[in-house]
Formats: C-alpha cells, structure tokens, sequence
C-alpha cells in the first residue's frame, strides 16, 4: 500500500508539528492515493537546528568513513530497487522499467561519490622563501539546502545528497510534493547505512515558504535547485543576496541536429525511445527536431511511425513504454502549447490529445512543419512532443540551436569528423551528445549554460559545488 509519508528532522520521521498534509494522487487513476506531511515553520527551525550539529560531526569523519558508508547506502539502494521503483511509478507515472533504471542509477551515483571522497585533495605551493610552508586546503562548505523536482524523483535527490555527504555536508532536502514517497525511502536507505542522525533530512510543504525560510538562512551555506528557469532565477537571486554559493540545474529545449549523411532509421529509432521517455518530462529531453532538407520528409516519416506503435498505459503494466503526465496541470499545458501551433500553421503528424478521461495520459505527438514564431518553439513543452523543422545548412541549424536563452542538453547525428568539431565548438549547451544517448552518467558533468543554469552534478565536478578553498601559509622559522 502507498505510504502517508512523514519528515525526516534530526534522525526521526515524523508528521509536522501543524498537523497539516498534503494529498498525493496517482497520475494513471486520477485518484487520491496517499497524503505527505506538511512542515511548519518551527520543523525547519528544529531541521536548521540538527544540520548544523550534525555538521560540525560529520566534516570531522574520515573520508574513508564517509566513503564506506556510502558504498553500503549504495549496497542497501539496490537490495531495496523493486519497491522503490514501484513507489516511483505509483506515484509519478513513469513505465516500471524506467523507475527501475532510475534507482539503479542511484547506487551508481553513491559508488561515484564513495570514490570521490577519498580523493579531496589539497596542495603544496612551493615557497618563495626559506622556512614558508603553503598548503591549499578543501574543505567541506557546510549545511546544504537542496531542492528537487518530481520527474525523476530519487535520482536528483542522490545528485545532491550523494556529493554533499562525499563532501563532509549536512545536508536538507526539499522534494517534491507531487512524489513524495520514492524520495523517502531512498533517504531511508541511505540513513540505514549508517549515516549519523541530522546529515540527512527530508521535509515537504509548501515551496515558497520553505525556500523562502532555509536559503536566507545563517546556518545554510549552499544551496542547490533543480526545476524551471523562474523558479531558478528567483532563488539563485535569494541565495546571491546572503552570498549563498548556488548550483542550477534548470530547464531546457534541446535542439536534435540531424544531417543528410545519418543512417536515417537508426537515427529515427533512438530519438523515439529519447523524446518520449518518461512522457517527454525531463530537462534535457530532445525537442527542436532540426532535419536537413534532403532526408526530412523520409525522417518525419519514420519518427511518426515509431513513435505511433509506443504502448502508453499505466506504467506498472506490462510492455509500456509511455505512462502518464504528472497531473492534469501538465495535460493542459502540453495540449495548450500544441493547438497555438496548429492555429498559427503547424501541421499535427501525430497526437495532440489527450488519451481517455482516466488519469493524465497524453498521445505521443509530433508537429511537422514549426517555426521559430510560434511558442512551443520558445516555450519548454516539458511533455511528449516532437516539433520538426528542416534546415538546409550547417550555419543555419548552429544559429537556431543557439537563438533560445536556454543552453542546457543538444543532440547531433552526423557521419562527418568536420561537422562533429564545428558542432562542439558552436553550439551553446552545456552537454552534447552526437550519434548516441549519452548524458547524465554518474562520472560525466551534467550542468548548462546561459538561463538553464551553472554549475555540474556528476563527474569530478560535481563535488567542486560542496568544497570551499582555504589557503595556508606558516612561517617556520619566526
């Protein structure tokens, strides 16, 4: 059964000292499936309170420690994959192979962090005198106030609690609402390993008040969001007003440069299997189909019809490949955005509904034919829509991949060594991947530029966000 889901302060769940809750709905049923408890003012108070206790424990734990202890949450992840995956699907909609895939992926992310904190390593500056010792130090930069969205719901929470704890941080966690249980028993998980009591925390409620309570906070020293570009905007802003370091991962609209020298079929099959994974619902998720003249008619075609034979139902069923949008919130948005583009000349190759009156279920969709003036083409859909447009030269599709402010996630499928290095030195986007899927793997840099943000999660980069640099200098002969 779905659990009610409490707060985690200071090593203990429990319900907020309001009383208050919040209902969790299952998007394939449209029904009220759970409740999360809300926290109040005081709980964040009591949360502050043990981040900064356990703190000043924690940093003093020998890497080694930490790093054990971080293997054996990843052990623990893993031994507990089947039913957290299944919480992730209940609750946000996503086939049960892809939750599955994203909870594995979470124990790959504390194996990664596990490494990694055996290797913070500092320096000696040779001095330029007699008896000078210069160390550079890294140390950790303190408690963290870390906010994550419901879309995939346990593997952005471990990109930050991973490094964070890898780091020597305490660190509160802020998820969302909408999944609230899948983030709890990854948490759970990772406190069973061993973790110390108030290093991790969890707590729920309303955004704007706990954002608005922890970032301006004097015992946060960091904080990390990832979501919408305003909501990011507003919070790096807070965060730049109490000289909060800050780390953004923010939305996209991924541009997809295909040229005319691609195995088209190939390239068709894997963009399919890309742009409707998880219902479209991701940051980086392929959007701006941009199509070279010679081969868009065969492409779109070959798109549209791989992307009508996906299964889409209840994603704990058997064979789906496609579940439900979130809420009925994100059904309107997606199907808004569609029909402005058909009302100003798109034409509809596939989609554009909504399936049935049960649950948030949307048709995989493609527009053939878009251009820049409409808002899909400058609005992230974030939902399952393809929009096709040709180009007929390489200068012409580097200059549309970089028109939006947006610089988050591209994707290129190109047989030419030239156009692969004119690409990489061309295109603004903090990621590029060119003739595969290969983003967001635990040691490769996952981060943007220009309005989706700064700063990585993953890679050797990732802990960078979590350490500060203290210089030493000692005169042994004074």
């Amino acid at each position: 059964m779905y659990p009610h889901t409490q707060l985690l302060i200071a090593g203990e769940w429990v319900n907020g000292e309001g009383g208050d809750s919040i209902e969790v709905v299952n998007p394939a049923t449209g029904e009220v499936i759970g409740t999360v408890a809300k926290a109040a003012t005081s709980d964040l108070d009591r949360a502050l309170a043990a981040s900064d206790s356990a703190f000043r424990v924690w940093r003093k734990v020998p890497a080694v420690e930490r790093s054990r202890l971080l293997r054996r949450a990843a052990e623990i992840v893993r031994e507990r994959a089947d039913d957290i995956a299944r919480t992730v699907t209940t609750e946000q909609g996503k086939p049960l192979a892809e939750a599955k895939g994203e909870v594995l992926s979470c124990a790959d992310v504390l194996d990664w962090s596990a490494e990694e904190a055996r290797r913070i390593y500092g320096r000696l500056i040779p001095p330029r005198a007699d008896g000078v010792n210069q160390r550079v130090l890294r140390e950790p930069v303190g408690p963290v106030a870390a906010f994550t969205p419901w879309n995939f719901p346990v593997s952005q929470v471990v990109k930050k609690v991973a490094p964070a704890l890898a780091a020597g941080c305490s660190i509160i966690v802020k998820a969302a609402e909408e999944t609230p249980a899948s983030p709890a028993l990854l948490i759970r998980a990772i406190v069973d390993a061993g973790i110390p009591a108030g290093v991790v925390q969890l707590v729920y409620g309303s955004p704007a008040e706990i954002s608005g309570h922890l970032v301006p906070h004097p015992v946060i020293r960091k904080v990390s969001f990832t979501g919408s570009v305003p909501v990011g905007k507003h919070l790096a802003a807070l965060a730049g007003q109490h000289m909060k370091r800050a780390t953004m991962e923010l939305g996209g609209h991924a541009p997809v440069m295909v040229f005319d020298d691609v195995d088209v079929e190939s390239a068709a099959a894997t963009l399919v299997g890309s742009k409707y994974r998880n219902a479209g619902q991701v940051c980086v998720s392929p959007t701006r189909f941009l199509i070279q003249e010679s081969i868009y008619d065969d492409f779109v075609d070959r798109f549209v019809e791989k992307a009508s034979a996906l299964k889409v139902a209840n994603g704990l069923d058997d064979g789906t490949q496609m579940g439900p949008l979130v809420n009925e919130k994100r059904v309107q948005a997606v199907d808004e955005l569609i029909a402005d583009a058909v009302r100003d000349g798109a034409e509809l190759s596939l989609g554009g509904e909504r399936i049935g009156n049960k649950g948030s279920f949307y048709k995989p969709s493609v527009l053939r034919n878009v251009d820049r003036t409409m808002r899909i083409m400058n609005e992230e859909p974030f939902g399952p829509v393809a929009l096709m447009t040709p180009f007929a030269k390489v200068d012409e599709v580097i200059e549309e991949a970089n028109r939006l402010p947006f610089g988050l996630a591209s994707y290129a499928f190109t047989r030419s060594a030239r156009t692969v290095e004119t690409l990489a030195d061309s295109v603004e986007a903090g990621m590029m991947t060119i003739n595969h899927l290969g983003l967001a793997l635990p040691e490769t840099p996952f981060g943007g530029m220009k309005d989706s943000g700064y700063g990585s999660e993953g890679g050797a980069e990732s802990m960078d966000a979590y350490l500060t640099t203290k210089f030493v200098t000692h005169n042994a002969l004074y």
